[in-house]
């Protein structure tokens, strides 16, 4: 079995193409990445994968990469809500117009299993707690809108074409491989790297606002089954499994781990965020009963171990 995994070497793509190859049927993994927001390295020690570097908005490309391909797994996207406020168009571009690419793609070679990442900002400013799929999506940031793109785009590839697809909606992934350092660093890296660097971690607004953290391991496992059963469903399926950390809370946990006490610098809330996030997992454990993710707990210990690893490898090259 080939599986194309297009951002594989993004941080949620690397741990993805890991699984696929370490699951059995899966022999061989075709990235696609331009490597704007993922890292060779992170493919560093991986056998029986051919990178296509370019963009998913390159049809030959596509076509080169997806040729005997039985399956997609399309996470390469232009990541982050204060991303795409600074640049809408662009933001549209790679993930409404690159998702169609993709989709075209698997449609000329063959038919292949799609399965795309949306995420959890399409509920927007929705204020149903937890959100589940069935809600009305009120996306209220460009990225937001660009991944409902996504999702419907390939629901209709499904309902027009009979492409077989699965849309899955992420919700606040991390893990090891996440990047941290830069203006459009998720939360958990951004937290983790100041506190290992004795840094006060930034917190916009109060720090009540809520999440439903997921870690990359557990939804690598899920794409990983997903492609290898064919799992498709009409309509999106939301990732994720119930939980709902506060900020601060988070952050209590992160000072358990590091052993000391963290301080926190307060900001103004950012435009285009939500105040909360919990998913109603209902319809994902209909379709993966079996499936047992990772605590935060322990999922917080392993990417301090990550963190820590990176700098101590950072230190001794220095």
């Amino acid at each position: 079995m080939r599986v194309v995994v297009t951002g594989g070497a993004g941080f949620i793509g690397a741990h993805t193409v890991r699984a696929l190859l370490q699951s059995g049927p899966v022999q061989s993994v075709a990235v696609v990445d331009d490597f704007s927001t993922g890292f060779a390295a992170n493919l560093d020690g991986i056998a029986d994968v051919e990178v296509f570097e370019g963009s998913i908005l390159e049809p030959a490309l596509l076509d080169r990469a997806f040729a005997g391909g039985d399956a997609v797994i399309h996470l390469a996207a232009r990541p982050s809500v204060p991303r795409s406020l600074k640049d809408p168009l662009r933001t549209h571009e790679v993930n409404a117009s690159g998702t169609m690419q993709v989709l075209e793609a698997a449609r000329r070679n063959g038919g292949l299993h799609a399965v795309v990442a949306s995420s959890s900002s399409v509920y927007g400013s929705n204020p149903t707690l937890p959100k589940h799929e069935g809600l009305t999506p009120r996306p209220v940031s460009p990225y937001a809108a660009s991944k409902l793109a996504t999702e419907s785009y390939a629901l209709a590839h499904g309902a027009s074409f009979g492409l077989p697809v699965l849309a899955f909606r992420f919700f606040n992934v991390f893990g090891p491989f996440q990047p941290a350092g830069h203006a459009y660093a998720a939360v958990i890296p951004s937290f983790l790297s100041a506190a290992l660097e004795g840094e006060p971690l930034t917190v916009h607004g109060d720090g009540k606002q809520s999440r439903d953290f997921t870690y990359v391991g557990s939804v690598a496992q899920l794409l990983t089954e997903a492609v290898l059963r064919r799992t498709t469903h009409h309509s999106p399926v939301n990732l994720a499994f119930g939980s709902r950390w506060t900020l601060l809370e988070v952050i209590e946990l992160i000072e358990k781990i590091v052993g000391v006490p963290l301080a926190v610098r307060h900001t103004e809330p950012r435009a285009g965020d939500v105040p909360h996030s919990q998913a109603d997992s209902t319809l994902l454990r209909s379709l993966f009963p079996n499936v047992e993710p990772v605590a935060l707990a322990m999922g917080l210990e392993r990417t301090v171990d990550w963190f820590r690893a990176q700098m101590a490898h950072g230190l001794s090259e220095g």
